[in-house]
């Protein structure tokens, strides 16, 4: 197991920094851990040895060779009733926690949200790659199921993702209903159906001229068929019924451009689904909750105006 200190230290440094405006109270829970299966999680494969967590350069903070996929809770102060899985990026080798999912999850948690930050499998680490969509539809499962407990509202229940995170929420998002496990606990009479999406600079599409990702790489392979690039490209399964999904990417993402947004989006609104996209002159990729002087940092106060106009969903705000 990783340090769980050192991460959540990192984060929420750089949640202070890039949010000085939000007051951030001390909180009163303590982060605790969620196991997402009883004994050996299903599926083929799985890496040997202790999970590692990145030093200097790119990585840093990140985490790898997950052989018990669960969820970080972050408990508010003052429950505002709403809670969002968080998935970082990573491009499905590495979990991006320190400059994305827990910055993201500190910052939620202050505004009230009740936040599960989830360390799902990686193909990389010799799962299959199907592993990675039964962890995030399992906690989906968990959550809802187990509603109550946390002071969560059952019908406002949402995921957000960074980069392949946001692969990941999209596809759990339109399909929650894909069978990728066998289970008869108590938790799988839940539905897997996020009640919102927030997808930032997203992978969508594993098509040309988007098929350079390493997202891409990780769950089809270097040489796919045609038919496996449209099974996992997010637009494929744009329908009427999705939740409402709003899409944040940077002009100038040099990983996943706009067109990753824009292909999402124009599918969706095509098909009559509720969706929303906002596209920022610069921020390049990675930029989590980003910093004081760049213009994506507006996100978040953009996505909670969104959420709070989403019928239905009005509650009080935290901190």
């Amino acid at each position: 197991m990783i340090d769980r200190r050192q991460v959540l230290g990192g984060g929420l440094a750089l949640a202070t920094m890039a949010h000085t405006r939000v007051a951030m109270a001390a909180p009163t829970h303590d982060v605790e851990e969620i196991a997402l299966w009883p004994g050996r999680p299903p599926g083929k494969g799985g890496p040997s040895g202790p999970e590692r967590i990145g030093g200097e350069g790119a990585g840093y903070g990140a985490v790898s060779n997950i052989s018990q996929p669960r969820m970080r809770v972050y408990r508010p102060n003052l429950p505002n009733g709403r809670a969002v899985i968080v998935c970082g990026g990573g491009g499905y080798f590495r979990i991006q926690l320190w400059k994305e999912s827990t910055p993201a999850a500190e910052w939620l948690r202050h505004r009230g949200y009740t936040v599960f930050e989830l360390l799902f499998r990686l193909p990389n680490d010799g799962w299959e790659a199907s592993a990675l969509f039964a962890d995030a539809q399992r906690a989906m499962k968990i959550v809802r199921t187990r509603a109550s407990e946390f002071g969560i509202r059952p019908d406002a229940i949402g995921i957000m993702g960074f980069s392949a995170g946001g692969h990941l929420a999209g596809y759990t998002a339109l399909r929650p209903e894909h069978e990728l496990y066998a289970g008869n606990d108590r938790y799988e009479a839940a539905s897997a159906r996020p009640d919102f999406a927030v997808l930032l600079f997203p992978v969508v599409s594993l098509r040309k001229p988007y098929d350079t990702t390493r997202t891409r790489r990780e769950i089809i392979g270097t040489d796919p068929s045609r038919a496996a690039e449209e099974a996992w490209s997010l637009d494929t399964h744009a329908h009427g019924q999705a939740p409402p999904t709003i899409i944040f990417s940077a002009a100038d993402d040099p990983i996943t451009p706009p067109g990753h947004g824009i292909a999402l989006f124009q599918a969706l609104v095509a098909k009559g689904a509720r969706a929303e996209l906002h596209i920022f002159e610069e921020g390049g990729h990675g930029w989590g909750l980003g910093s004081s002087d760049q213009i994506i940092n507006q996100w978040p106060a953009i996505f909670e105006a969104w959420i709070d106009r989403r019928s239905g969903q009005r509650t009080g705000k935290g901190e």
